[in-house]
């Protein structure tokens, strides 16, 4: 309406200028134009009065009543020159609106339905008539926009306004069902050049973005991003099949490269097509909100039975999952003696590096109208900090080795019995709980909260893969059934850490008996372990480093045939029980001055290389070389766990500096009582908001990318309501069952938490 009025307004101010001109004595100028009676401040104002008063006046309908007037104005002689100027000028309108993008025709597909044939000539004649429906599937489809050399390649559409499309048409069929809802389908094409041209090779470059992550056609998508894959959001009638959607676009795709010496693989996986959908909920997943309704109720009646009650020491049982004795427990800062207490403070640096590394990963995910310059940008040597994910994880396993042999050897010296069946049960109740409330919210619960172009992908692909393999996590055994298999692929380090842990008592046991002997088996083992690392990732050409350009094939490889493999980690938890082995052997050991600055100095200079040493695989122009890829899987989680190693046992012993009173600081008490939730809940958090996404962002730089602070609290909040109702009650119920084994967590501990991670 606004647009009416405002061409109203210019066709009046010509009006004036044209008679201005007569006034002044052009009178050449003035006969150009005088071909009709003058529009006047009465027609006007009566067009307008038309344009508020009905209620149905259109866009179409105000042009058209200027269409009938010259510079000054003429009206139609009759209502068939009307007639006829509308039907010039919707055949305008329409051809303008769709010159640039071809509607597509799922019913060219041989494979095509009797229902999706008739679906489609409907959305086709509507779209001839200009009907809203068919103007917003057609307008939901994404179509190639400015910003294509940087990058802006990834055309997601319109998926919100595709879904609410639901009208009713008539066809000549017999079929009932006329309804015509609208389907979001995303999907991904990949071209191939085959004319062999340096220029068209490096705009094919800056359209895939220097490939970043190099991802072939068939690649997995639910853990590392697709990312040289051309993403297009589709928007169909509900009726037609993923399959002749595919067919369509190949077809479409064939005609636009013919003759341009290129071709292009085209996929539509059928998760990732999505319609409006209110079916109930099913079974399972009434079974889930179930259950963690019926947690909080508990947690609200032990904190109701707490708060109420008269007792000067009321029944731990009934407490056990209060909210009030948990929280407190939680927000503690207090820490008793024998507590080593800079590993609080080193849990939390490689806890955030990987929080920070993890949430790179994620961002690839997204699209970007600039995404060829945020490669460019990220390519640089500086990126080693978000790309040495799986460095920042070898720590927890230092610390894992280290606080068992740790605690084990502090009862040995004791004369304390060791049980290892209450070992292996008090593990399990610290760790299951937490997993499996995540599986099943994950699994059944997170679907229900959100949907968006790549939610299937990064949710509800997830959702599939746990509700069919949810009982390898529970029995620890996950990480050896590879990645594109596995239910949520972050927690493939508690498989790990749980099979070293199996075997770790034998371990210090036999080192408590026979530690000469013990120590050079171990220490051969270290060996082994570092060879062993070393000659797989050259001969399977692997890489734990995500270098610029990283094959996700490779990636893949890595994780199976090496990340995964606890033999091929074992290297630095061995070091842990050796350190936990030291502590308690040479507690009141003397260093000298010039001792502890050459252990520093070695220290430092183990940190700088593993941490600096592979920045030059960060840079844009890096090639692959499996002997870097080798020397860094092999020594750069030795190095690493050297310098914070070193940094606990001096810390332990008394010999405190700046730093290590910094890793000491009480508040990481608190952190490390999170750790653990923090770790299972921040990639759920992350594909949260990558499958919710609809929109192309701007990527402006990497620290405001990063810094999403709505997310980290989201991650805060989820960890804390993790920890107060699955693992700190767990943990209570585990001081009551074993009342020798270990203080409540909502007490003072005397000893460190076997597992952080």
């Amino acid at each position: 309406m606004l647009f009416v009025k405002l061409i109203v307004l210019t066709v009046f101010c010509l009006n004036v200028v044209f008679c201005s001109i007569c006034a002044n004595g052009d009178q050449k100028t003035c006969n150009a134009i005088d071909k009709g009676p003058i529009i006047t401040e009465e027609t006007i104002s009566k067009i307008l009065i038309e344009e508020e008063s009905s209620v149905n006046f259109s866009y179409t309908k105000g042009i058209l009543n200027f269409k009938n007037f010259t510079v000054r104005g003429k009206l139609a002689k009759d209502e068939e020159d009307i007639l006829e100027s509308e039907k010039g000028f919707l055949t305008t309108l329409k051809n303008k609106f769709i010159e640039f993008v071809q509607p597509f025709d799922v019913s060219k597909s041989p494979t095509a339905s009797q229902k999706c044939r008739a679906d489609t000539k409907a959305f086709l004649k509507g779209l001839d008539n200009l009907d809203v429906w068919a103007l917003r599937m057609h307008d939901s489809t994404g179509k190639l926009t400015s910003g294509i050399l940087n990058g802006n390649i990834n055309q997601v559409g319109d998926f919100d306004q595709c879904l609410r499309i639901d009208v009713n048409h008539a066809d000549d069929s017999n079929d009932n069902d006329n309804a015509i809802r609208g389907q979001y389908c995303l999907a991904y094409m990949q071209p191939t050049v085959h004319f062999k041209s340096k220029k068209l090779k490096q705009i094919m470059k800056l359209i895939q973005s220097h490939n970043a992550f190099k991802s072939e056609f068939m690649d997995a998508g639910h853990r590392v991003p697709r990312f040289n894959l051309i993403n297009w959001g589709i928007c169909v009638p509900s009726s037609c099949s993923p399959q002749d959607i595919e067919f369509t676009i190949k077809e479409y795709l064939q005609n636009f490269s013919e003759n341009l010496g290129m071709d292009f693989q085209v996929r539509v996986e059928p998760g990732l097509c999505q319609t409006k959908s209110n079916q109930p909920w099913d079974k399972n997943t009434k079974l889930a909100i179930y259950f963690f309704l019926g947690v909080l109720s508990i947690a609200a009646l032990s904190t109701i039975y707490e708060n109420l009650t008269t007792s000067p020491k009321p029944n731990e049982w009934l407490t056990a999952f209060s909210l009030y004795k948990n929280s407190k427990w939680l927000f503690s800062t207090k820490s008793a003696p024998g507590d080593i207490e800079a590993v609080h403070g080193i849990r939390f640096i490689n806890a955030f590096m990987l929080l920070f590394a993890h949430k790179s990963m994620a961002m690839f995910f997204n699209s970007y109208n600039n995404r060829t310059e945020m490669a460019e940008n990220l390519g640089q040597s500086w990126t080693v900090i978000g790309r040495a994910a799986s460095l920042y994880t070898d720590p927890f396993l230092l610390f894992s080795g280290m606080l068992t042999s740790y605690s084990i050897f502090g009862r040995l010296m004791k004369g304390n019995p060791i049980n290892l069946k209450n070992e292996y049960i008090g593990r399990l109740m610290r760790i299951v709980p937490s997993l499996g409330a995540l599986i099943l919210f994950c699994t059944y619960v997170l679907p229900l909260l959100g949907s968006g172009p790549q939610w299937n992908l990064v949710v509800g692909h997830h959702s599939d893969l746990c509700k069919r393999n949810w009982w390898r996590n529970l029995l620890f055994i996950h990480n050896y059934f590879g990645f594109g298999e596995m239910c949520l692929t972050h927690t493939h380090h508690l498989g790990i850490d749980t099979e070293l842990f199996a075997v770790a008592p034998i371990m210090i046991l036999s080192l408590w008996k026979w530690p000469k002997n013990t120590l050079k088996v171990l220490l051969a083992l270290c060996v082994l372990g570092t060879g062993a690392r070393y000659y797989t990732s050259v001969v399977n050409e692997l890489s734990n480093y995500v270098y610029f350009g990283t094959n996700i094939q490779r990636l893949f490889r890595t994780a199976d045939y090496m990340y995964s493999f606890p033999p091929y980690r074992s290297t630095v938890y061995i070091m842990g029980i050796l350190l936990g082995y030291g502590l308690r052997k040479y507690k009141g050991l003397k260093i000298s001055d010039s001792q502890l600055r050459l252990g520093w100095v070695i220290g430092i200079a183990c940190y700088l290389l593993s941490t600096f040493g592979p920045a030059p695989m960060g840079r844009i122009d890096y090639e692959y070389n499996s002997t870097h890829a080798a020397i860094y899987a092999a020594f750069a989680p030795i190095a690493w766990c050297l310098f914070f190693g070193w940094a606990v046992f001096v810390s332990h012993l008394g010999y405190t500096n700046k730093f290590t009173n910094f890793l000491s600081w009480r508040g990481f008490q608190i952190t490390t009582k999170l750790s653990y939730s923090v770790y299972l809940t921040q990639f759920p958090v992350f594909f949260f908001n990558v499958g919710r996404r609809r929109h192309v962002h701007h990527y402006y730089n990497f620290i405001t990318q990063m810094l999403d602070t709505n997310e980290f609290i989201s991650i805060v909040l989820a960890s804390i309501t993790l920890t107060l109702l699955f693992d700190a009650p767990f943990q209570n119920l585990k001081k009551l069952l074993f009342p020798s084994r270990r203080p409540s967590p909502t007490t003072t501990t005397t000893e460190p938490k076997i597992h952080e991670s």
